[in-house]
């Protein structure tokens, strides 16, 4: 009999296999450390890499989009139509233009004339001839209520949409700086031409009784959409991000694939590759925020800062969405990647639910589910299937035109929601052919 004192002959051999082991492991480590060094280096340098390209393709991607996609294009300026601020950006500067074409001292010579023609007496007269100041105020009051109604009304959405559709095709040429079609960039502005407001404007004040108004010729006023000293180089910018824009997430996604098939550990690369890329949204969604109050803060000051803010917001608006969308594909693909380690948490994690969907499989057998076959080949083919359902997620969110965060988030519910299925369906291949053969079973004892 073995004294309390004394340790069991197999556990002493286990100790020593583990000891030798451990023992081999720190030699094997210790060889291959410049090398796992080297490997190491090159990966987070990769990773690094992509994580740059990664912003970068971003931007690309929406540089891109707003130039050669109209419909894309059309749907980030349309709502400008609708916003007060725009609104009342348009109308005091087709305010300003219909004002500046209006010939006030000979409008006050008519009434002086006709004053007199009528036999009112000369103080009277007089008085007539000194309204100059009164009927500017007038005037301008009456225009731009009548500006306000028109840019306001709905009618005004539609030819905001349709002039920005049809010179959607000048955007490329304006961002080169050599268009002088409707859309067009020149001392550091984009500026659309609102002349066709000013003619709605013109019709209005006729029919309103003010016939002066019918002199006014065709104007060509413009309304200035980004203003600021440094345009002309974001245009540059802008212009050959454009170019790289269908290639530079491809690029992107090769650097990190490279970066963490190099690692020694792949499995953590590809986490920190999820890490970087997330950490890079963020500083673009950082950027973004911060160059908004430096662009207003650099406009000229006669400028409208609420109207500037609003056309800025506009811009960008889709690539704030591009930002939060790479950045939860960033979260939801280092969290699968954590979540297949050998971590505590993640083995936690992976236990609970696959018992859990074991029992829910082991109540639907009880109440007569047969899997038969397709228990068998899912059994058989697991590992694949998971890498099929892996890669339609991929082909999904890569071909999706402008995938947003929600879309990325459904995608990772819907491939939690197929693997949970794939465990279901997966009873063993021992198990399978019990269940199939279990009525044949259950009948034996009534033929005895």
């Amino acid at each position: 009999m073995t004294g309390s004192g004394d340790v069991p002959p197999e556990r002493g051999r286990e100790s020593e296999v583990e000891e030798l082991r451990r023992r081999v492991s720190e030699l094997e480590s210790a060889r291959h450390e410049p090398k796992h060094r080297l490997r190491a280096l090159g990966s987070t340098v990769l990773i690094v890499l992509a994580s740059l390209l990664a912003l970068l393709a971003v931007v690309a991607v929406w540089a891109n989009s707003i130039i050669r996609d109209t419909d894309r294009y059309v749907a980030t300026v349309a709502p400008l139509a609708s916003d007060p601020d725009v609104q009342q950006a348009v109308t005091n500067r087709v305010t300003d233009a219909v004002l500046a074409r209006v010939d006030v001292d000979g409008l006050v010579k008519e009434l002086s004339d006709a004053a007199a023609q009528k036999g009112v007496p000369p103080r009277v007269a007089e008085l007539v001839g000194n309204l100059d100041k009164p009927i500017t105020d007038g005037l301008k009051q009456l225009v731009s209520g009548t500006v306000m109604r028109v840019v306001s009304s709905p009618a005004f959405e539609k030819v905001w949409t349709d002039a920005n559709r049809r010179a959607h095709a000048a955007v490329d040429k304006a961002l080169t700086g050599t268009s002088d079609s409707v859309v067009q960039l020149k001392d550091n502005q984009v500026a659309v031409d609102v002349g066709p407001i000013v003619a709605q404007v013109k019709d209005r004040l006729v029919d309103a009784g003010l016939s002066v108004a019918s002199k006014i010729p065709d104007v060509h006023t413009e309304f200035v959409v980004v203003e600021g000293e440094d345009i002309g180089k974001v245009k540059s910018y802008l212009r050959v991000l454009e170019i790289v824009g269908n290639w530079l997430p491809v690029v992107a996604v090769l650097v990190a694939a490279a970066g963490v098939f190099l690692a020694f550990h792949r499995r953590r690369a590809l986490i920190g590759a999820a890490i970087g890329v997330f950490l890079a949204m963020v500083l673009l969604g950082v950027t973004l925020t911060v160059f908004r109050a430096v662009y207003l803060d650099h406009l000229p000051p006669d400028a409208n800062a609420d109207a500037a803010g609003a056309v800025y917001d506009a811009l960008v608006r889709f690539l704030r969405s591009s930002v939060r969308a790479v950045g939860a594909l960033a979260v939801v693909t280092g969290l699968g990647a954590f979540l297949v380690g050998p971590s505590r948490p993640a083995v936690f994690t992976r236990h609970f639910f696959s018992r859990g969907i074991a029992s829910g499989r082991d109540v639907a057998v009880s109440s007569g589910l047969r899997l038969g076959p397709v228990g068998r080949f899912v059994h058989r083919f697991k590992t694949w299937i998971g890498v099929a359902i892996l890669l339609v997620a991929a082909v999904v969110l890569f071909t999706w035109s402008y995938p947003t965060m929600a879309v990325v988030v459904w995608t990772a519910v819907i491939v939690l929601v197929a693997f949970g299925i794939r465990e279901f369906l997966d009873a063993g291949e021992g198990s399978g052919r019990q269940l199939v053969d279990a009525p044949a079973d259950q009948e034996q004892p009534r033929h005895q």
